[in-house]
């Protein structure tokens, strides 16, 4: 470059130029002002430049911009390094008459909004590579300003290849075949989402929250923060994995809950377990979950439990989504659509031997009980618990079937109940007082107005409109008030018989309470107790 080469210049420990120190303190106010002290002296200075933002190739260009008198081409691929590098070294006084290099970079990126897609994403990604993190360089405003312009007026320049006439879905126009044209351009993602994968979370959070301000697309941002975060997870480490998953968590909150897939955040939520991302993160992500939580489905829900734990699924997980999503606002038929989603994932979780019983009643009863119009479903799953778990005491069997509400149970499950031998006699006792009592319903006409049945541990009694206690023989004075026709004659016979049954379930009621108290006291082991009457 120069027959005088008093000068060597270490660029980070890459490269090192023997250089003329005259030419270059002629454009450089850095490097003059470092040599001004110094007197002339024979042999070579060197200087070590460990921070100079680009490699030794791009200090090349500054060297070059020197020996050129202040000359040198500057183009959108290399304006932002120049602009870096004139920066840095300080070249923003004009020499020989020419411009600062400072001065002419300046002016080349002025014209950023005429540049091509391809020539922004370069310059982009110059700025990501040269910036520290977190940094809010006027330049990089600038770049990111150009990038989301193109991005929702893509008609200006377009972001896809030239040749396509279909650019973004974010194009703003009331021109219909435009629309047609966007949208189906939005199904290959690759058509920006690809082009943007190279960002760090960082730069991702600045460009999304500026687009989240200018009320871009919600669910096209949404579908390219998945896309983003999937595909930086196969090329990135641990802790930038785990910036990635709450950065991009954080952006996914600040959209409309309608516009994000109830897939992907569980898919993401999975991807967070492993990471271990933040408390904050976490609570987050689960209150995107909860509050559609109706969409999801049973596969979603079976996340393996936390490493240490010995149950099988995470249910601590489930009950606390289940609690966001009661928090927030639903309707009768989203309610209905989370019980019938947690009656499969109870009837999956039961077999497992290490769940404890809390945890088992609390799945049941965390959602209201006008959740169920049946319980058959929780009374199946409870008995695959109940047999898993034989080896539970029976005051934990009746405080877990205490969750089941009986009176929502089919007339089959009710059958089945009574003679089922793993649950405790109380509740199967109780099963075969409401099927007789449903029994007996279902003979008096609905004229009557016998409101309803109501079972106590002692025994059951049937309620008038006023809900005072009624003995068979007082709703026998009643039916005589009424007009009877033959049939109705006959079918009083029919009652006065029952009212035999009756008295005859209340006393076994009584002695079978009487055996249990008694099994209880001596704490002998359980024997078979006598059926009640059919």
């Amino acid at each position: 470059m120069g027959l005088c080469c008093d000068l060597e210049v270490d660029v980070n420990g890459e490269e090192t130029f023997l250089l003329d120190k005259t030419v270059l303190t002629t454009f450089s106010r850095k490097l003059s002002r470092l040599f001004s002290g110094l007197t002339s002296q024979a042999g070579t200075l060197k200087v070590i430049l460990p921070d100079f933002p680009g490699r030794a190739e791009d200090f090349e260009l500054i060297a070059r911009f020197c020996y050129n008198n202040g000359r040198t081409e500057i183009s959108p691929f290399n304006a932002v390094l120049l602009n870096f590098a004139a920066c840095f070294m300080e070249m923003d006084q004009v020499c020989s008459g020419r411009p600062s290099l400072l001065h002419q970079t300046e002016k080349s990126l002025e014209g950023i909004n005429s540049w091509t897609w391809s020539q922004l994403l370069v310059a982009l990604k110059q700025c990501q590579d040269l910036l520290p993190a977190r940094n809010s360089s006027c330049l990089l405003q600038k770049i990111l300003d150009s990038v989301l312009g193109r991005l929702a007026f893509p008609c200006v320049v377009s972001p896809c290849t030239p040749s396509s006439s279909a650019c973004s879905s974010f194009q703003l126009s009331t021109d219909t075949r435009s629309i047609e044209s966007s949208k189906n351009s939005w199904s290959r993602p690759t058509c920006w989402f690809e082009d943007l994968v190279f960002l760090n979370a960082d730069l991702i959070d600045k460009l999304v929250n500026m687009m989240v301000s200018q009320k871009l697309d919600h669910a096209t941002l949404s579908r390219f923060l998945f896309y983003y975060q999937k595909s930086r997870f196969l090329i990135s480490g641990p802790a930038e994995k785990r910036k990635i998953t709450e950065v991009v968590v954080t952006l996914l909150s600040l959209l409309d809950t309608s516009s994000v897939s109830c897939k992907g955040l569980f898919e993401i939520l999975r991807m967070a377990l492993r990471v271990k991302v933040n408390k904050c993160c976490k609570n987050k992500l689960e209150s995107l979950i909860g509050s559609q939580l109706d969409q999801a489905t049973l596969d979603n829900l079976l996340i393996p439990s936390p490493r240490g734990k010995d149950y099988i699924y995470n249910v601590n997980l489930v009950l606390r989504l289940l609690k966001s999503f009661l928090g927030g606002q639903f309707s009768s038929t989203q309610l209905k659509k989370v019980a019938a989603l947690m009656d499969l994932y109870i009837a999956e979780v039961a077999p497992d031997s290490s769940l404890k019983p809390t945890k088992f009643l609390a799945l049941v009863v965390t959602l209201p009980d006008s959740a169920r119009e049946s319980y058959d479903g929780i009374y199946r799953a409870m008995g695959i618990y109940l047999e898993v778990h034989s080896s539970l005491r029976e005051e934990e069997k009746i405080t877990v079937c205490r969750a089941l509400n009986n009176e929502k149970l089919s007339p089959e499950a009710l059958r089945h109940l009574a003679q089922n031998s793993k649950f405790p006699s109380k509740t199967a006792a109780k099963a075969v007082v409401i099927s007789q009592q449903a029994k007996l319903r279902s003979l008096l006409p609905s004229t009557y107005h016998l409101k309803d049945f109501s079972y106590s541990a002692d025994c059951y009694t049937l309620k008038g409109s006023k809900g005072e206690k009624e003995d068979p023989d007082k709703i026998l004075l009643h039916l005589r008030k009424f007009n009877l026709s033959t049939e109705n004659q006959r079918l009083k016979a029919h009652l006065q018989g029952m009212q035999w049954r009756v008295v005859e379930l209340e006393k076994a009621c009584s002695g079978m309470q009487a055996r249990i108290e008694h099994i209880m006291k001596s704490r002998l082991p359980s024997r078979s107790l006598p059926k009640l009457c059919s």
